[in-house]
C-alpha cells in the first residue's frame, strides 16, 4: 500500500539559512525544510489521513504512454499489484498488457468476455492445461479468438478438447498469427493446415506430442506451404513425414529442428536442396538420418549452427562435407553416443575451413590431442568450448586448449580422464576465460578450483561438482543393517532404540545423496526395511521373554 502515500517535493538544501540552525542541538538534529511539512508530526489519525488526501498525485502529470512503459519493465506481480492503486494504472495496465497465460480450464468459457474486455490489447496469448484435467473446447477457442484479432503467437499446451474446428476460428479471426505452438493435444495435422492456409504471415510452427498425428484417416493431404514460414519445430511425432512438403516448400525458410520422429529423414534433405536458399540452422536429434542427407543439404546451403544429437548413421563423411560447403559456421554441437563413427577427421575438416567457429560441443566423441589442436589454432573466435564423456581428453589436450584457444571464455568438462596438472594449464593462459565448470572428473579438486580463481584475481568463476558417491552409500547402508541385526541379538529390550539410532544414520545418508536424485527409492526401501527389521526383532524378543516369565511363574506354582 507504499503506493497511497502522496510526498510532497522537498525544497533544496541551499534553501535551509544557517541561522535556522537551532542552537545547543546535536550534530544529528537536522531543521525542517523549507516548504516541506511532515504529515505525521503532532497530527491525529484523521487528521493524518486527511492531509494524506490532500496532497498532490505527481502521476497526473505522467502521460499514459510513459506509465505504459514504466509498468512493461515490471514483473507479472508487480503489474498486478500497481494495477489494485486506483483506476487510472489499472486501465493503463490493462491497455498495455500483451502477453497473457491462462489456465485452460472449461470454467475458463464463462470468463473470457469480462477477461478480455479489459486485456483488449492482448497479442500473445498461452492457454496451458493438465494432462490429467479436462480442458476448453472448441466455443472458448473460437470466442478467444474473436476477442484477439491482433493476436500474433498462440501456445497451446494439453488442451485435448480443442478439434480442427477451433483452430479452424483461430485462422478466421486472427489473420496477423505469426507464431504457433502446440504440445500434447488432440487435433491432427488437418487443424494445422487450416491455420496455415488462413494465417499467410505465420513465421514459427512448433508441433509436439500431437496424438492423432498418427491417424492416417486425419490428413486428407498434403500441408500447404507458408511463404513466410522461418522457423519449424517438430518433436515425438509418429507420422511427422506429413509436415515433409511443408518444409521443402517453405523458401524462407532458416531454422528446422526434428527430435525423436520416426521415418526416414534423407529424402526431406535431399529435397530441401535448393530450395530453401536462406536455410542456416539444422537440429536432429534421435533420427533416422544418414550422411546422405547432410551431403545432399549442404551442397546447396551454407549453414551456420549445426547440431547432430545420437544420429549413429552420421559419419566424419557428413560432417566434412557440411564443413566443406558451410565456411560461416559458428556452432556445432555433436553428440556421437560413443559410436566412434564422429572424430578426428571430420573435426580436422571443421577446423580447416570453419575458421569463425564460436562454440563446439563434443559429447561422447574422442577427439585427439591432433584435432583439438587443429581446432584450437586455426579457429581464433572459439569461445565456448564443451567436452563431454570423453576417454581421450586428458591433462595434455587441456593444456593444448589452454595454451591455443586465447578467446575462451566459457570451458565446460564432464566426464573426461583430467586432473589438477592440467586444469593448472589455465593459470596464466586464456585471458578472456570468464566461467569454468568441470564435473564428474574425479582428478579435479575443489583446491585446484580455489587456486585456480585466486590466480584471476576474482575475475573467473569456477565450479567443481565432486563425483558421485553412490557405492560407498549403499556399503554404509548394508553396513548398517548388519550393525542392527548385531545389536538386536545382545541389547534386549535396548534394541529399539538402536534401531531408531541407526536408521537416523541411514536417514542422513538418504538426504545426501538427494542431491544426486539417483538410489532414492533403494534408499527409502532400506530405510523402511531397517526400522520394520528392527520392531519384529524387538517384539519377537519380548514375545520370548513373556514366555519365559510365565513358564517361571507356571514352575514357581
Amino acid at each position: 500500500m507504499a503506493f497511497l502515500f502522496k510526498i510532497q517535493p522537498m525544497a533544496p538544501l541551499s534553501a535551509v539559512k544557517s541561522d535556522n540552525w537551532p542552537e545547543n542541538q546535536p550534530p544529528s538534529f537536522r531543521p525542517p525544510l523549507r516548504g516541506f511539512t511532515p504529515p505525521c508530526m503532532g497530527q491525529s489519525a484523521s487528521s493524518r489521513l486527511l492531509t494524506l488526501s490532500q496532497s498532490r498525485d505527481f502521476t497526473d502529470d505522467l502521460p499514459d504512454e510513459c506509465l505504459a512503459l514504466v509498468f512493461g519493465s515490471l514483473t507479472a506481480a508487480d503489474r498486478r499489484t500497481c494495477s489494485l492503486v486506483c483506476r487510472r494504472w489499472l486501465l493503463v495496465e490493462a491497455s498495455c498488457r500483451a502477453r497473457l497465460s491462462l489456465h485452460a480450464r472449461p470454467s475458463l468459457l464463462q470468463a473470457v468476455p469480462p477477461l478480455f474486455a479489459r486485456f483488449d490489447a492482448v497479442s500473445k496469448l498461452s492457454l496451458r492445461c493438465s494432462r490429467r484435467t479436462a480442458s476448453v473446447g472448441d466455443e472458448a477457442l473460437a470466442l478467444i479468438a474473436s476477442r484477439c484479432p491482433r493476436l500474433v503467437s498462440l501456445k497451446l499446451r494439453s488442451c485435448r478438447d480443442i478439434t480442427d474446428a477451433g483452430l479452424d476460428a483461430v485462422a478466421r479471426h486472427c489473420p496477423d498469427l505469426r507464431k504457433l505452438s502446440v504440445s500434447s493435444c488432440c487435433f491432427g495435422a488437418n487443424g494445422i493446415d487450416l491455420v496455415l492456409r488462413g494465417c499467410l504471415l505465420l513465421e514459427e510452427l512448433s508441433v509436439k506430442h500431437l496424438r492423432v498425428l498418427h491417424d492416417s484417416a486425419a490428413i486428407s493431404g498434403p500441408i500447404a506451404g507458408v511463404t513466410t514460414l522461418r522457423t519449424v519445430c517438430l518433436k515425438d511425432l509418429y507420422n511427422a513425414q506429413c509436415f515433409a512438403p511443408l518444409i521443402a516448400s517453405s523458401p524462407k525458410l532458416k531454422t528446422l529442428k526434428l527430435i525423436r520422429c520416426s521415418g526416414d529423414w534423407d529424402p526431406l534433405l535431399e529435397a530441401m536442396a535448393g530450395k530453401v536458399p536462406g536455410f542456416a540452422e539444422l537440429h536432429l536429434e534421435r533420427l533416422q538420418v544418414s550422411d546422405r542427407g547432410l551431403i545432399a543439404l549442404s551442397a546447396r546451403v551454407d549453414l551456420e549452427f549445426l547440431r547432430l544429437v545420437k544420429t549413429p548413421e552420421c559419419t566424419d563423411a557428413g560432417v566434412a562435407a557440411v564443413a566443406e560447403c558451410s565456411p560461416r559456421l559458428r556452432k556445432l554441437h555433436v553428440d556421437g553416443w560413443k559410436a566412434d563413427r564422429i572424430g578426428d577427421d571430420g573435426l580436422a575438416a571443421v577446423a580447416r575451413r570453419c575458421v569463425g567457429l564460436q562454440e563446439l560441443v563434443l559429447v561422447g566423441v574422442n577427439p585427439s590431442i591432433r584435432s583439438l589442436e587443429l581446432v584450437a589454432t586455426n579457429c581464433g573466435s572459439l569461445e565456448r568450448l564443451a567436452l563431454c564423456g570423453s576417454d581421450t581428453v586428458g591433462d595434455a589436450e587441456i593444456a593444448c586448449v589452454a595454451a591455443k584457444c586465447t578467446s575462451l571464455k566459457k570451458l565446460c568438462i564432464n566426464g573426461c580422464p583430467v586432473s589438477d596438472q592440467g586444469m593448472e594449464s589455465f593459470v596464466s593462459r586464456c585471458p578472456n576465460l570468464l566461467k569454468v565448470k568441470v564435473k564428474r572428473c574425479p582428478g579435479v579438486t575443489p583446491e585446484c578450483a580455489e587456486r585456480l580463481m585466486a590466480s584471476r584475481s576474482g575475475q573467473l568463476s569456477m565450479n567443481v561438482e565432486p563425483v558421485d558417491e553412490g557405492p560407498d552409500d549403499e556399503q554404509r547402508i548394508v553396513a548398517a543393517i548388519d550393525e542392527v541385526e548385531i545389536q538386536e541379538s545382545n541389547s534386549g529390550g535396548r534394541g529399539i532404540e538402536q534401531a531408531v539410532a541407526t536408521a537416523g544414520v541411514i536417514t542422513t545418508i538418504w538426504k545426501r545423496r538427494c542431491a544426486t536424485m539417483k538410489m532414492r527409492s533403494g534408499l527409502i526401501a532400506a530405510r523402511r526395511n531397517v526400522v520394520a527389521f528392527a520392531i519384529r526383532k524387538w517384539s519377537s524378543q519380548w514375545r520370548t521373554i513373556l514366555r519365559l516369565v510365565n513358564a517361571e511363574y507356571e514352575h514357581g506354582r
